[in-house]
């Protein structure tokens, strides 16, 4: 990821968890416990959650691993990775996770490391989508899944409309009260540029991935890309 978006992320680290709230209408959450059940997590296992902000994916894989599992949580911005550590001191004192600043480009992992491996809201944002998609092949373990959640450009006119104005009329003017509405301008153009779900099954093949399945969320602005290494 370029240096500009990992300022941005740590600009809106104070009110990133505020501002998914609107920006999802409160179902982050839901599509989150989603895509932890698709990454087929389970007690024991070594996990990996990705782009991991202030935590909510990773806590939900250390609720699943239980106390004999290992969860780590990766980010590249210090104060998201920072605001993590405070929620998890705070509200979850019992998952076992290690918090890494890194870059997803280039993971400080060994290859066939994880069981599972979640990333939300990550993929959109990296500078090379295929390299990053790579990584994760690499370091997950052979017969083990991936799920990637993020936003999307629906491909339905009325629904992408409805997007644009919910950006434009809701979040952006949000943003604004909250003192980060420059930081949030990149939403628009970063969705224009994500690859839809048909493009993302065929990187995700040339990365190595078989048994791919993206996932349509809420009517096309939500995705979940689950992949499966074999």
């Amino acid at each position: 990821m370029n240096q500009e978006v990992r300022e941005i992320f740590n600009r809106i680290a104070p009110v990133y968890d505020q501002l998914n709230d609107w920006l999802s209408l409160g179902q982050h959450r839901i599509w989150k416990e989603m895509t932890v059940k698709w990454s087929a997590a389970k007690p024991g296992d070594t996990c990996l959650d990705l782009c991991c902000g202030s935590g909510d994916l990773t806590f939900q894989l250390a609720r699943r691993v239980g106390h004999t599992g290992t969860v780590y949580g990766v980010d590249f911005s210090c104060n998201l990775l920072a605001a993590a550590q405070e929620r998890s001191q705070k509200y979850y004192p019992q998952p076992p996770i290690t918090w890494i600043e890194a870059d997803v480009l280039k993971l400080p992992f060994e290859d066939n490391q994880f069981d599972a491996i979640t990333m939300g809201y990550g993929l959109r944002n990296v500078k090379d989508i295929p390299l990053s998609l790579q990584e994760i092949y690499r370091v997950l373990k052979p017969g083990k899944k991936a799920a990637i959640l993020d936003f999307h450009r629906p491909s339905n006119q009325i629904f992408r409309t409805f997007q644009q104005w919910y950006l434009d009329h809701l979040v952006v003017p949000l943003a604004t009260n909250l003192g980060v509405k420059d930081e949030y301008a990149y939403i628009s153009p970063s969705l224009d540029r994500f690859p839809s779900g048909k493009k993302q099954v065929e990187i995700s093949q040339q990365a190595g991935f078989v048994n791919i399945t993206h996932y349509p969320i809420s009517n096309g602005m939500m995705g979940v890309l689950v992949v499966h290494k074999s």
